[in-house]
């Protein structure tokens, strides 16, 4: 386990349901609002939420510009949902205006499956995690379209749209893993911040 905590951005979204799956896994974690927070940290998850506020927000709190230099000095990010959204390179479908932190070399769509009444459920096969599949929960969810040369698929749907990433020390889903009570990823995650 590391020994710097593990920080959850809390600037909107569900960043609250991860603090609590972290502490109940036995990590330190804090909420990041303020770039002194993000400093004191030894990974970060970017929870879900509306990618277009947490752009605007990070922003305005001063956070975008450390984030991204954390991001390019090899901070452990997992961006999930929206935070995958932040941590992609391109979005195929942003609004005007819209900015990422990227650092994914990857393309998403945002809300690729619809509106809130179509979000769905499905069992993951996810090698990096083992058996069983994990049970994801997907909510507005984005979809990554494209992937670099450096990005590994970690998991797909059966229709082959890919779900979750990873490249160098970033993760990203496209899914919530923390409300549905499997907590594989999440120690994923802390295994790849310990590693560090």
């Amino acid at each position: 386990m590391t020994t710097r905590p593990v920080g959850v951005l809390a600037l909107q979204g569900d960043f609250r349901e991860h603090i609590e799956v972290l502490r109940a896994l036995g990590a330190e974690a804090v909420g990041v609002r303020r770039p002194e927070e993000l400093a004191e940290v030894g990974g970060l998850i970017i929870p879900g939420g509306e990618s277009t506020v947490i752009d605007k927000l990070s922003r305005t709190f001063g956070l975008a510009e450390p984030l991204k230099a954390a991001i390019a000095r090899g901070l452990p990010v997992w961006g999930t949902c929206a935070g995958l959204i932040m941590l992609a390179d391109r979005i195929s479908d942003g609004i005007e205006g819209q900015q990422t932190l990227g650092g994914l070399d990857i393309e998403v769509r945002r809300n690729a499956f619809g509106s809130q009444s179509a979000s769905f459920e499905v069992d993951l096969e996810m090698p990096v995690l083992g058996d069983p599949p994990l049970h994801a929960v997907f909510i507005r969810a984005p979809v990554v379209e494209a992937v670099g040369a450096g990005v590994r698929v970690l998991a797909q749907l059966d229709d082959a749209r890919i779900v979750a990433v990873e490249q160098g020390s970033l993760l990203g889903t496209s899914f919530h893993p923390e409300i549905t009570g499997d907590y594989r990823f999440h120690e994923y995650f802390l295994d790849r911040v310990a590693a560090q």
